[in-house]
């Protein structure tokens, strides 16, 4: 296992059944796991970017997954939630791909637990945050879009980091993040994005007030 703290973030290489039952509790847990259809060997995933190499996909998560991501959070979302054994949700949220007159899915849906209506959002996925480095990246604002729809949780955790795009979004709300990627190629993708994110919203932040001490003679009469 190695572990990287960078700001308000703090990541795992490893396995995430094995690490999950060392964290404290976070506010939501907000992932998008592997759904287990092989998207890997996808003809429409670039093979010159190297993905078709990958094994994640081959098998969706199980149970023992489940029972430990629900036991780790207060809130949940999970993206593929309709590929998993999961209790009746009020809040699905969709995301429209809007993509229409091309084969891919038109769009994709994320389970919840949040006592809230369904919520759609809309979002063409090409070219987005300047070129995907995973094969099921997700776009920042969607996932801003997410932890917002949460009610903007201090502390969130995703066990399947991948690209780290969560993270960046959480940096991006001043929210603290917890990430584990057993990949490590995407791991160290995940620590540079989300390295960057932290840095420029540092750049960002606006300058603390400053407290002058003045002595008795100055003080106002």
């Amino acid at each position: 296992m190695r572990k990287e703290i960078i700001g308000d973030a703090t990541l795992y290489l490893g396995d995430c059944c094995e690490i999950l039952p060392t964290l404290d509790r976070v506010d939501a847990v907000i992932t998008d796991p592997p759904y287990g259809i092989s998207i890997t060997k996808s003809n429409r995933i670039s093979k010159e970017r190297g993905f078709a190499a990958d094994s994640w996909d081959d098998e969706p998560i199980g149970e023992e997954h489940l029972s430990l991501m629900q036991a780790a959070g207060a809130k949940h979302l999970y993206w593929g939630g309709n590929y998993f054994q999961l209790p009746p949700a009020r809040c699905f949220l969709i995301w429209d791909k809007q993509n229409e007159g091309r084969d891919f899915a038109d769009c994709e849906l994320a389970w919840t637990d949040f006592d809230a209506v369904a919520r759609i959002f809309r979002m063409r996925p090409q070219n987005m945050d300047g070129g995907k480095v995973h094969p099921t990246q997700k776009p920042i604002a969607l996932m801003e879009w997410c932890i917002q729809i949460a009610g903007m949780p201090e502390s969130i955790l995703d066990p399947f980091m991948g690209s780290g795009t969560t993270g960046v979004a959480a940096a991006r709300l001043g929210r603290s993040f917890i990430g584990i990627e057993r990949e490590p190629k995407y791991f160290d993708i995940a620590c540079k994005r989300i390295s960057d994110a932290q840095r420029q919203t540092s750049l960002f932040e606006p300058e603390a007030p400053k407290v002058e001490q003045l002595s008795l003679m100055e003080m106002p009469q």
